[in-house]
């Protein structure tokens, strides 16, 4: 069992939001990664939450808590720490983070206190005054000859540092939904059994010596580890091809005294033919 996400989530501030879609995908990708508090200091879009739900589907939850203010010092009142996410240099004497640093930095924060990222201003990004009220800037690398970011990816960007900085990489993933034991030794050598036999039906090896090529085959698959649910399907597609062939009349038919050609446990008996 996975340990429990540290810190608190921060809270998203958008200041002066001018476009609904920018706004739902920042919505969205707070979502996507935890962030459930999402603060709108003078939106500058008409706020639709149907609209919103439209592009950042199932985020009703996160919706119902969002809230609009007057002014950042009403937005921020209740944090004890934020940080800017800007991509402009700034000729001023200011502490700038990388997201990464940044990310670390506000979990162990948000331990004593709640924190907050703020961003927004689509088409010019934050004023002086709304960065001189957030303790440090976090600015995100880019190609210095196109460093320019929408701010929903840079939200992104930020948002999944703090999600990778919470623990959410140590996550189990998902268990595949019909696992399946390892393959038995049983299972290995019927599936070589049969492909040689198909190799041989289609007239594969010619010149070539048997034994060598399957000696090569065995080593593909083998580096293949499959488990047991997939040896059987190779095993079957080798049989298919006799099948196929029988079908088509390139083949004789199966003799139902002997039963070649039906998949089992076990690899073929000495006396089969080695033809699927």
């Amino acid at each position: 069992m996975s340990e429990p996400m540290r810190g608190t989530p921060p809270v998203l501030i958008l200041v002066a939001i001018q476009d609904l879609v920018n706004l739902a995908s920042c919505i969205r990708i707070a979502k996507n990664f935890g962030v459930m508090d999402v603060r709108l200091v003078q939106p500058e879009c008409p706020i639709d939450h149907y609209r919103i739900e439209g592009v950042a589907h199932n985020t009703a939850d996160l919706l119902d808590r969002m809230t609009i203010h007057d002014s950042l010092d009403e937005a921020f009142a209740d944090l004890s720490h934020v940080v800017a996410l800007t991509g402009r240099e700034r000729t001023a004497k200011r502490t700038t983070l990388r997201p990464r640093e940044a990310a670390a930095m506000l979990v162990e924060r948000s331990q004593v206190g709640r924190v907050g990222i703020l961003a927004g201003r689509e088409a010019h990004g934050l004023q002086n005054e709304e960065l001189d009220r957030c303790a440090e800037l976090v600015t995100i690398s880019a190609n210095p000859a196109y460093p320019s970011l929408n701010l929903a990816q840079a939200w992104a960007i930020m948002a999944h540092e703090l999600w990778v900085a919470r623990g959410g990489d140590e996550i189990p993933l998902k268990p595949p939904r019909h696992a399946a034991g390892p393959a038995t030794h049983a299972q290995m050598e019927a599936l070589f059994h049969d492909w040689q036999g198909a190799l041989t039906a289609i007239q594969f090896f010619k010149k070539r010596d048997p034994e060598l090529v399957m000696r090569g085959f065995r080593e593909v698959i083998f580096r293949a580890d499959p488990d047991g649910r997939e040896a059987t399907l190779l095993r079957a597609i080798g049989l298919e091809v006799g099948h196929y062939m029988r079908r088509n009349g390139l083949l004789p038919a199966i003799d139902p005294a002997r039963g070649e050609g039906t998949p089992s446990d076990e690899p073929g008996t000495e006396g089969d033919s080695g033809v699927p």
